[in-house]
């Protein structure tokens, strides 16, 4: 790439999101926003490697996108209130506002909020974000939600005109409709956030969730949920560049190298934890997160705390993979025996069947009572049941390792 084309790929990183914000929110037309931000992006392609990258591209993208908002409006004769509005954009300086200040925050989180409106199905909010937040290339969603292309643009055309045809505000709710609205969007942004945290994930997908989680935690300041989903995202990111080896290979909690963990994220993770309250699903978990952060080595790692604040969640939000995390923890807590008796309780009635983890820990957990060749052979299975290439090779090292030691 040239340095002008880096120039736009880096500008419309940065600046996508926040320009078709803007023009949604002046326009309530989200096609038309997207694609002025788009024709702008194309038309710096044009002219920046003959022109020159400008002093400002976020500003230029904007202008460009604006205008050319202001041109399709006028031939189509749109309402005089639309281009008295946008006149006034015409008008702001267009320098990019300093981050934080209140009209990009309020744009940001008017768009979060209508894409995660209930009327939408989660996958489709999902989408949506992931599309007009986060600024992700339609081929790129598809292929992170497991659908083609073709199949992804319809979804969120339905998505679009389902905002269009049901009247959905494009605001930020107030009062009670703001307490039935978060819960959905700190569903998706988890959502978000473990695409990119997955094994073979796309690590923007978990940048972006922690970026819309710091709006959110600035618009809900005395949130426990907020601060506690936005604490569990620090902790788990704060393990990213140790996560894998020279070789590319999953390297699991108790062989990573904790000099290479971000100690700042831990750092402001617990801060923001300080402000959770202990009850709530996100802040339990973040909990936990924080004990497996804070642990100095794995050998010291407070297993039975966590099993605690696992019982807590198991509570507050059953669901066969905590009960399945649960046993994990009490195994390592209270010895194998205990972790499988709850394991099995967790499976009862096939309701983790198919699911590779579940084997996986029902093979660490029978290794660590002594039955490698069985350890072997569960972990065989549970590589044969993943689709993920990086997980199948960790769980692949993990049996020829057993089998080697036997």
């Amino acid at each position: 790439m040239t340095e002008a084309s880096r120039a736009v790929a880096a500008a419309g990183r940065e600046s996508f999101p926040r320009i078709v914000a803007a023009l949604i929110r002046v326009t309530g037309d989200w096609t038309l926003a997207e694609d002025c931000a788009q024709e702008a992006l194309a038309l710096a392609l044009e002219r920046w490697p003959r022109d020159g990258v400008p002093g400002n591209p976020g500003g230029w993208l904007m202008t460009v996108a604006r205008n050319r908002a202001v041109d399709v409006l006028r031939r189509a004769d749109t309402e005089q209130r639309k281009l008295r509005e946008l006149a006034l954009l015409a008008e702001q300086e267009v320098a990019p506002p300093p981050a934080g200040e209140e009209d990009v925050v309020d744009d940001r989180l008017r768009l979060i909020f209508t894409c995660c409106h209930p009327a939408l199905a989660m996958e489709a909010r999902v989408a949506l974000t992931l599309r007009t937040v986060c600024g992700v290339a339609t081929v790129d969603i598809a292929r992170a939600l497991l659908v083609s292309e073709s199949t992804m643009t319809r979804r969120l055309t339905r998505a679009k005109a389902r905002i269009a045809q049901a009247g959905i505000p494009y605001r930020v709710p107030s009062g009670p409709a703001l307490a039935e609205r978060l819960p959905g969007v700190l569903a998706v942004l988890y959502l978000l956030f473990t695409r990119g945290y997955d094994a073979d994930g796309e690590p923007a997908f978990a940048d972006e969730a922690i970026r819309l989680a710091r709006l959110v935690d600035g618009l809900l300041p005395g949130h426990p949920e907020v601060a506690g989903l936005l604490a569990l995202f620090l902790f788990q990111h704060s393990r990213r560049s140790a996560r894998r080896d020279a070789a590319g290979n999953l390297l699991t909690l108790d062989r990573q190298d904790r000099s290479r963990w971000d100690h700042a994220a831990v750092a402001e993770g617990l801060d923001v934890l300080r402000r959770a309250g202990e009850d709530g699903p996100y802040a339990l978990q973040a909990r936990i997160a924080a004990c497996h952060a804070t642990a100095r080595s794995s050998a010291e790692t407070d297993w039975p705390a966590i099993a605690g604040w696992y019982d807590r969640l198991a509570q507050r939000s059953a669901s066969p993979v905590v009960e399945l995390n649960r046993a994990v923890a009490h195994g390592f807590a209270y010895g194998p025996a205990t972790g499988l008796a709850l394991l099995a309780g967790a499976r009862a009635g096939g309701k983790l069947d198919g699911y590779p983890p579940a084997l996986a820990a029902e093979a660490e957990l029978t290794a660590r009572q002594g039955d490698r060749v069985r350890a072997v052979r569960l972990f065989r299975a549970a590589a044969a049941m993943t689709d993920a290439p990086a997980e199948r090779r960790a769980l692949t090292d993990r049996a020829d390792e057993l089998a080697l030691d036997r």
